[in-house]
């Protein structure tokens, strides 16, 4: 990092509640329409509301199966919602916070933090947070930075807003925290790309959704990698970071992969299934409880 004010403390060896192997947090990014909003530049409004259309499958088709899947499971998860979502989508925003399950912010529009001063960040942040509480009686205590883009100023600001946690880099296979200047820490609880689902499964031709243009993966090819990398991160004693969004994953097929996945974890009985609030909280009690358990990096 750039900024003098801000360090890394990196968490060597986790340890997780009731001697857990390792941690699974199960996330899904809600953004509905926000990601098409964003990308139909197309002139043709018959291309605009094809394109709107993958977004809506999200919250009207693939929620109820998502949230149907997790109940089965008895599975907690987290979603990170763009408070445009909320908004519109409200009965689905309630479901997910009836059902146990964990809201966390992403934005308003989706919009990309990075270029935005500390001043415009905080506005976004404290509108979506006005309709957080205004549909759902809540205020999200977890952020995920649209497409895990933010500047040097947004862990100051997540912190002076009174954020718990982030979850948008991907610099570690476990949790660890921000210090910025003598603010109280930010916990981050980082993914990966290869954890990601819209590299694997996205697709749209207009606006092209990869602009490459190359077809989706495999179901069988990725979640098997996903399951590789869940072992290794399991022998290691880490967290494995699952990013996913109702509109790749939440088809048939994919819901079908992705429950056979979740099932095999429970079967082993020594992965602890946790919110990304559960796993910041854990942090912090273990940090309180034996403080040195990490290490600033300089």
């Amino acid at each position: 990092m750039s900024d003098p004010e801000i360090q890394l403390e990196r968490w060597a060896a986790p340890r997780w509640p009731d001697g857990k192997r390792c941690a699974v947090m199960l996330s899904f990014d809600v953004d509905g329409l926000t990601l098409w909003m964003e990308r139909s530049e197309e002139a043709s409004p018959s291309v605009i509301r094809r394109a709107l259309s993958l977004g809506n499958y999200g919250p009207n088709t693939a929620m109820p199966r998502i949230l149907d899947m997790l109940e089965r499971l008895e599975i907690p998860a987290t979603f990170f919602m763009p408070s445009f979502t909320v908004e519109n989508w409200p009965g689905i925003a309630k479901s997910v916070r009836d059902g146990g399950h964990e809201i966390g912010m992403h934005g308003h529009l989706h919009e990309t933090f990075y270029g935005r001063s500390y001043e415009e960040q905080r506005s976004l942040i404290d509108y979506s947070q006005s309709i957080f509480d205004r549909v759902l009686g809540i205020q999200a205590t977890g952020f995920r930075a649209p497409s895990g883009d933010w500047t040097i100023e947004t862990p100051r600001m997540l912190v002076d807003a009174g954020f718990a946690y982030s979850s948008s880099y991907r610099g570690d296979d476990r949790p660890f925290r921000w210090h910025v200047g003598g603010r109280r820490p930010l916990v981050e609880v980082p993914g990966h790309w290869e954890l990601d689902d819209f590299p694997q499964f996205s697709y749209n031709d207009r606006p092209p959704t990869p602009k490459g243009q190359d077809r989706p993966a495999s179901a069988t090819a990725s979640f098997e990698n996903w399951e590789w990398e869940f072992d290794a991160v399991a022998e290691e004693g880490l967290s494995w970071v699952l990013m996913t969004h109702p509109q790749v994953i939440g088809t048939p097929n994919r819901l079908v992969h992705l429950e056979r996945l979740m099932k095999r974890m429970q079967e082993r009985g020594d992965v602890w299934f946790a919110r990304g609030s559960d796993i910041a909280r854990w942090v912090e009690t273990i940090l309180e409880r034996e403080p040195g358990t990490m290490e600033v990096e300089r």
